[in-house]
């Protein structure tokens, strides 16, 4: 897809997302919010495999691109989804770790409610540890992962390592889990591994490798959550990407607007988005 199609493209976006906006308020009045409990999740996500047209980019230097990952399970009376996306080195590391961990089959509800947080700590910091493992000594760490965990649609964790982040919209302000650090049966699961993109290189970032957690309780404040590798943040702040996706109802919609600005903008990373929505 050339350029000029993808200003087309995200020009017809835009205008459907005013017009859905515009609808939404209409309906709105007088109206209340639904609370958590009550509240369906959605998703969806997009991941840019061919920026092969970049210029300075070469298919020689070519390097695998994000992995998204949506899972859901059942423990007991909880109902747990996790999602997230992760560059190619990271992924599986961090889910299989929750697979271990926190998924299994003999995992109690009590302990999901205790362990979520530090399950998920351990998985980041365990992936990361393994991964510098294998570096020569004179490279250097460049990983980047960003996840969310939602809890029976009550309770939600962000976490994030690197450059990639995960956003959480309350109100129409954009919170990210880099605002403050902190140390069954399966229904089903799946896994995208997307295609090749061109490129491999990175900026070094100081403290790249810090790892974000936060925690919060999801309430009828609580709009939608963005999470997007490097390529999305090294051209849009926060509140910026909030605010172009904010009135779009179709979280597919959504993820493939962010991607789409992010290419407009020429980002020179990895562009990846899952969005995630409480409706």
């Amino acid at each position: 897809m050339g350029l000029k199609d993808l200003h087309l493209k995200l020009k017809a976006l835009r205008l459907r997302r005013l017009l859905i906006g515009h609808r939404k308020k209409r309906r709105g009045i007088g109206s209340g919010k639904k609370p958590s409990w009550m509240r369906p999740i959605s998703h969806g996500y997009h991941v840019v495999e061919d920026q092969s047209f970049r210029i300075g980019r070469e298919a020689a230097t070519a390097a695998p691109c994000d992995s998204v990952v949506v899972q859901r399970e059942q423990v007991e009376e909880i109902d747990l989804w996790f999602f997230g996306v992760f560059d190619s080195q990271t992924g599986d590391r961090i889910t299989k770790h929750l697979q271990s961990h926190l998924f299994d089959k003999l995992t109690k509800e009590a302990q999901v409610r205790r362990r979520s947080k530090e399950a998920i700590r351990k998985a980041y910091l365990s992936a990361r540890a393994k991964i510098r493992e294998g570096l020569k000594p004179d490279e250097i760490l460049r990983n980047g992962s960003a996840s969310a965990m939602v809890i029976n649609a009550e309770k939600l964790l962000v976490a994030s390592m690197g450059d990639y982040r995960a956003v959480v919209c309350r109100d129409g302000v954009a919170h990210d889990s880099g605002d403050k650090h902190s140390s069954s049966r399966k229904h089903w699961t799946r896994r995208l591994f997307s295609g090749w993109n061109s490129g491999s290189e990175h900026k070094k970032v100081k403290g790249s490798s810090e790892l974000g957690i936060r925690v919060q309780k999801i309430d009828s404040d609580t709009e939608f959550v963005i999470i997007g590798s490097n390529g999305i943040w090294e051209v849009m702040k926060k509140q910026e990407a909030v605010s172009l996706i904010r009135h779009m109802e179709n979280p597919q919609e959504a993820a493939e607007c962010l991607t789409m600005e992010a290419l407009t903008r020429m980002s020179k990373s990895c562009i990846s988005c899952l969005v995630i929505r409480f409706d």
